[in-house]
């Protein structure tokens, strides 16, 4: 019975916490799907909510964020967990590397968000992530929360339902209200052309195993 009311406790408590947490998502795509990943959320710290009992819950703890974010296809770069003393908030921060965008989805972190970027037509690809919709039951709302996703894509933009576009930087920005039961965030974009050997390196190449050659002739004769 005990055990029941702390798991009731906890999952009021992560409600109200879901309810109350900035969040940005900073990501980088590069041509071969690989690419980097920074996100950093944060909240107002309520006098009533012990902190101690926040990073026991795992959202600020930064060695349960190691073990989110651990798999064969990422690379962690930090994890950092700190209060801003100055506004009363606690922060969480998070870099890695990924192989593949798509692999992102078999992370816990990543459940249902539906990360994709799949081929389109003529050459296209098409990029999407889902935003679930957010908690506010319980009567915790705060219309001055932000959600912001910013994607550097690996090509010319062709379309997208981002706020802003800036050459190959996209950004989404949200709040509760925008959210509402789900966004799909997207982007359709013509990939940049993989990175080719100039070919003078090929010629100059060339040149040297005529000269090495011509060279070695000529010491055999002697």
């Amino acid at each position: 019975m005990k055990h029941k009311i702390l798991n009731i406790i906890l999952f009021l408590l992560i409600v109200a916490v879901s309810s109350c947490i900035n969040y940005t998502q900073v990501t980088t795509i590069r041509t071969d799907n690989s690419g980097k990943m920074y996100i950093h959320y944060w909240m107002k710290m309520d006098p009533d909510l012990d902190s101690l009992l926040l990073t026991k819950l795992g959202l600020f703890n930064e060695d349960s964020l190691q073990s989110i974010f651990n798999a064969n296809f990422t690379e962690l770069n930090y994890t950092r967990v700190f209060h801003d003393f100055g506004d009363s908030s606690l922060h969480a921060q998070i870099e890695f590397e990924f192989t593949n965008f798509d692999s992102l989805n078999l992370l816990q972190f990543f459940k249902h968000s539906e990360l994709s970027v799949k081929e389109g037509p003529e050459d296209t690809k098409i990029f999407s992530q889902f935003i679930q919709p957010i908690t506010t039951s319980f009567g915790f709302y705060n219309k001055n929360l932000t959600i912001s996703y910013v994607y550097y894509l690996p090509g010319e933009i062709i379309s997208h339902n981002a706020n802003t576009h800036f050459r190959n930087k996209l950004t989404w920005i949200f709040d509760l209200d925008n959210i509402g039961t789900g966004k799909t965030i997207t982007a359709n974009y013509i990939p940049f052309k993989l990175k080719e050997t100039p070919i003078w390196i090929y010629i100059l190449a060339g040149l040297v195993i005529i000269i090495v050659l011509i060279f070695l002739l000529k010491k055999s004769r002697n």
